[in-house]
């Protein structure tokens, strides 16, 4: 090999820029398939359930998959390529809006999933009963939606799901179907087992938007923006109930939502496979 004092000064010199062009090609490359990679989302049964929306149409990248859900009987969507939305709603508290929507649903024949909280059973026993006779379930959100994911005893969590068992079965005369929702989709893995032990499917959603803010709603372009573009097969779609926005474009998006060519069921169908 020659050494670096035998080559010429020119050569050494279209070497080193050669190198350092080199260099610099690599950087910026893997800059560039860095950029490129889809965003990424930890795997994992803890913390707060979150979403990565990558392709539109598509499902989005979840902080679990379906396979680490299912063993706590858990969901967020079903992994199909059929068209079908399972559609849910979570009810905090009423403020006029859940009429509308009830008015929307019946129209298209729609029926959904609402997610009651103790304060919402309580002011409203009426809509939960509407709900019930117009074949939509009614599944468990927790007594007082605190963060569940600080709750580590059974006997605690267990208190939040009872106390609104209790409540509804007072309130409408037959027992609370057994689905639970985490109030703001915070968890953890303990939770999900036990909430499997007191017979609870568990569930999650796979598309949802910024609806909650009761002064700072959405305007019907936003929210058409988000729930057209990110709509999928298999979909779990969280709305909630105190929304103005949704109880004004519901009916206008489940027509929409007919025409790009989706059907809907219910979380019973999604649960047995049906």
């Amino acid at each position: 090999m020659k050494s670096l004092k035998k080559i010429p000064y020119k050569n050494l010199f279209k070497l080193t820029v050669l190198f350092a062009a080199a260099f610099f090609i690599g950087q910026i490359a893997g800059r560039v398939v860095d950029y490129m990679q889809p965003e990424a989302v930890p795997t994992a049964a803890e913390g707060s359930w979150g979403l990565s929306f990558q392709e539109e149409g598509k499902p989005p990248v979840a902080n679990a998959t379906f396979d680490e859900l299912k063993q706590y009987d858990a969901y967020y969507a079903e992994n199909t390529t059929d068209k079908v939305i399972y559609l849910t709603f979570d009810c905090g508290y009423e403020n006029g809006n859940t009429a509308p929507i009830l008015d929307a649903l019946k129209k298209h024949n729609v029926h959904a999933t609402f997610f009651v909280v103790g304060n919402f059973l309580s002011t409203s026993p009426d809509l939960v009963k509407r709900m019930v006779e117009e074949g939509h379930i009614v599944g468990n959100h927790t007594y007082n939606h605190p963060d569940m994911s600080k709750i580590s005893t059974m006997d605690a969590f267990s208190k939040e799901l009872g106390d609104i068992e209790t409540l509804y079965q007072e309130t409408i005369g037959q027992p609370m179907i057994k689905y639970y929702r985490p109030p703001q989709g915070k968890y953890s893995e303990s939770n999900l087992k036990m909430a499997q032990e007191l017979g609870y499917k568990t569930f999650f959603w796979s598309l949802a938007y910024v609806d909650w803010y009761q002064d700072k709603q959405p305007s019907k372009e936003e929210a058409f923006d988000k729930l057209l573009g990110r709509i999928h097969p298999g979909a779990v779609v969280l709305l909630h109930s105190t929304s103005k926005t949704n109880g004004e474009i519901l009916d206008e998006l489940l027509t929409k939502w007919e025409e790009m060519g989706y059907t809907f069921k219910t979380l019973d169908q999604l649960v047995s496979g049906s």
